[in-house]
Parts: structure tokens; sequence; C-alpha cells
């Protein structure tokens, strides 16, 4: 015997005999594939969660950038005079100017 096939075996038969050695080893390889695709690293479902997590990531971006640039325009505001200082004082600490009276009405 040679390799499992008898030494006196037809030259198409050793062929079949080979035949199901590479059709066995391509099923091992394409289950080895799906196994990669499916649950390896570069699975659909991580590429999946690493596009959620891009979205979110760009969503937030958003966000973060609108807030900075509100805060460039009051810094904006702030070095270009006095009339924001005074709007940012009267809004954010009560002040008030001399001579004037505040009047803080309470709703019930």
């Amino acid at each position: 015997m040679l390799g499992g096939a008898p030494l006196h075996a037809s030259p198409k038969s050793i062929w079949v005999h080979g035949m199901k050695w590479v059709a066995a080893l391509l099923v091992l390889l394409i289950a080895g594939l799906q196994y990669r695709l499916w649950n390896g690293s570069g699975s659909l479902a991580e590429v999946t969660d690493l596009h959620h997590s891009i979205n979110d990531q760009i969503a937030q971006n958003k966000r973060l950038l609108e807030r900075n640039q509100a805060l460039e325009a009051e810094v904006r505001d702030l070095k270009s005079g006095l009339d924001a200082v005074e709007e940012l004082a009267r809004a954010e600490l009560g002040m008030v100017k001399k001579d004037e009276t505040f009047f803080l009405i309470v709703e019930k």
C-alpha cells in the first residue's frame, strides 16, 4: 500500500483518492476562513462595533466643536470691549452700577 491506496490500484482510483484529500483540505480551509470571518480578529461583528464607535465619536466631536465655537465667540466678545464684561458681570455675578437700584422679582 502506498499512501493508503493498494499497489495494484489503477491511476483513476489513485486520482480519486488524491482528490478526496484535496477536497478535505479545501473544506478545512473554508471552515477556518469562516471562523475568522465570524469570530476572529477583524470579524464582521468587530467591524460593526467599530463603525458604531466611529459614528458616536463623530457626534461627540460635532458637539464639542459647537461648544468650542461658542466659547471662542465669548472670548472674542470679552476681548473686544467693556460692554461684554459688564453684561457678564451683571448676569453671572449680580453686580450693579453705582447709583443703580437692583430689584429682584420672585415668582411664586
